[in-house]
């Protein structure tokens, strides 16, 4: 198993693509404490885990409160000795598919705000626990959106939020990489799965033509899956990536070429 041993956290642990993070964590051996708003959800993940033979622990933290974070994070490492891995999968609360003319300033500025914000507050509470033992992996995550420069497609701030995230990321490791802690983002496409339950009555097209134009536009025709997520996080997260740190991993089935 990649993570066989390892004690990870996962804030929004009770979301579509933070829930597939924490079953992949969990299918490897981690032991994953799931962090979010919404206690309700957050149980739904862990029963699953826990029901395929997994150890997970549930806490509502919002990832958005500085002394939250910390408590809860001081909480995990008095539990377990140590915290091995960090993600974050929190909804950043971004405003779509209206022009930047016409945005309003409140919505324009609400995915950035909240996207530096919760990578800053959890990834910091990460590193300097991390660093009393010398090791550890912390894992953001952006979007395709950093590259959304197509006419007609309005992506309003969260493109910048995403920019903003993935430059978090390579600062922070390069600051902590001397402690033996590596940091990386995970870069998505729209993920048509992690839609499920969600409002789409605002939306340009139907679900159906949304995700056909994502295909269209990848360079493997296809969309990229929560297991996708998964995956990548695992092997981030593992040994097997030891000599990975301060990038951006590419799971836009290549809708994006870096």
């Amino acid at each position: 198993m990649l993570l066989e041993g390892k004690n990870a956290v996962i804030y929004g642990g009770g979301g579509n693509v933070g829930g597939a993070v924490a079953r992949a964590f969990a299918g490897e051996g981690a032991r994953v404490f799931l962090a979010g708003r919404t206690i309700a959800t957050l149980d739904e993940v862990a029963e699953d885990i826990t029901s395929a033979g997994g150890v997970a622990e549930t806490a509502q933290v919002d990832a958005l409160d500085e002394l939250a974070v910390e408590e809860h994070i001081g909480g995990v490492v008095e539990r377990a000795g140590n915290v091995d891995v960090s993600f974050n999968a929190i909804s950043i609360q971004d405003v779509q598919l209206i022009p930047l003319v016409e945005m309003s300033h409140e919505d324009f500025m609400r995915p950035i705000s909240t996207g530096t914000t919760t990578h800053f507050l959890t990834a910091r509470a990460a590193a300097r626990q991390m660093s009393t033992h010398g090791s550890g992996v912390i894992l953001t995550f952006s979007a395709s959106a950093v590259r959304a420069f197509f006419p007609g497609v309005h992506v309003g701030g969260f493109g910048i939020a995403c920019t903003a995230i993935e430059a978090l990321t390579k600062q922070l490791a390069a600051e902590v990489g001397p402690s033996g802690i590596r940091v990386n983002c995970l870069r998505s496409e729209g993920i048509p799965e992690s839609w499920e339950g969600a409002s789409t009555e605002d939306w340009s097209a139907p679900t159906e033509e949304v995700e056909a134009f994502l295909k269209e536009r990848s360079l493997l025709g296809r969309v990229t899956t929560l297991a996708d997520v998964g995956n990548a996080a695992a092997f981030l997260a593992s040994d097997l990536a030891a000599a990975t740190t301060g990038t951006v991993f590419n799971l836009t089935s290549g809708t994006v070429v870096d």
